[in-house]
């Protein structure tokens, strides 16, 4: 097999990504009561295919990735307080702010090993979530940015208000998640894409047969911010609030279970990785509401000593090798 004949081949459609595809659309109409929490799931599922770009395709391990999480959301939520209401405008601005704060702090991952780069994405993180609570004037400070109304979401279908049952907001999250998924598929099945897991399997090796390895570090550390961006900003506009738990050290820890239960490396682990995250913690949490955590660590500890192609085998075998 011809190496463009092996990429029009990772690139090809599988039946089973059309199924999920059409499961997500599905589960608009057929779960409406809970909208909320499938809006949940929507925003987390692209926050942990954002992270997955960079760890899981291109071996760039950050607990920083709240990062840009946060600051997607408060410019986002800034946006439509201060300049114009309109969602769709607030979410390409917060995108584009996003990926320019992505590629200026792309340059402190470029050298070092794994636990420099762990260090420098927290203290980028642990920095604006700082910045965020001394300008109070700006940000709430820790009283959250309040008052943030969104205007309707004009499709070529209508106008859209969003309501407190929160479908519009479903629908738009997932539009959102579907749009940022087939932009990374495309990403990744490209040579680029491939030239990617070349840098991570041996950075030395790749370099050696002449890939610019800052270059295309660089590239990925972008999207995945902007992606990252945009998540953090569909959590401000359809809770209408941005506050500091946004870039909180738990958003990343949290995205990073995602991709432990889902797996990294095939985009679609953010996603399953995401239903199940929220739903063990939505059921655990109405269970024991005080000690959930504890269930959660629970469950997190058993899957990484029993394995997690036994437990979640129902996805397992759809990782392409």
């Amino acid at each position: 097999m011809t190496a463009a004949s092996g990429l029009e081949a990772s690139h090809r459609w599988r039946w089973w990504e059309g199924a999920l595809l059409l499961a997500l659309a599905l589960s608009w109409a057929l779960l409406p009561t809970q909208a909320l929490l499938l809006n949940e799931i929507a925003i987390l599922a692209l926050f942990a295919v954002s992270l997955d770009l960079i760890l899981g395709y291109a071996g760039i391990v950050s607990l920083g990735h709240a990062a840009f999480f946060g600051f997607g959301a408060y410019a986002a939520a800034l946006f439509a307080k201060l300049v114009m209401p309109d969602p769709t405008l607030g979410l390409a601005v917060a995108v584009a702010l996003s990926a320019a704060l992505g590629a200026v702090c792309s340059l402190l991952i470029l050298r070092g090993s794994d636990l420099t780069r762990l260090m420098v994405t927290l203290g980028v993180a642990s920095i604006l979530y700082e910045l965020a609570n001394q300008l109070d004037w700006l940000t709430g400070g820790a009283d959250g940015l309040q008052g943030v109304v969104m205007g309707p979401l004009v499709t070529p279908f209508g106008r859209f208000d969003f309501d407190l049952y929160g479908r519009t907001a479903y629908a738009y999250s997932l539009a959102v998640l579907v749009v940022g998924l087939l932009v990374a598929r495309r990403l990744v099945h490209s040579p680029f894409g491939v030239s990617l897991q070349a840098l991570r399997d041996n950075r030395l090796r790749a370099s050696s047969i002449g890939l610019g390895v800052n270059a295309r570090l660089i590239a990925v550390y972008t999207v995945a911010a902007a992606l990252a961006g945009a998540a953090g900003a569909l959590l401000a506009q359809t809770s209408g609030f941005a506050s500091l738990d946004v870039f909180d050290f738990h958003r990343s820890a949290e995205v990073l279970l995602v991709l432990v239960i889902g797996g990294t490396g095939y985009l679609y682990g953010g996603i399953f990785g995401a239903i199940v995250f929220k739903l063990l913690h939505d059921v655990v949490s109405a269970w024991t509401p005080q000690y959930w955590n504890f269930w959660l660590g629970l469950f997190l500890v058993v899957l990484m000593l029993v394995g997690r192609e036994k437990l979640l085998r129902p996805w397992a075998g759809w990782r392409r090798p």
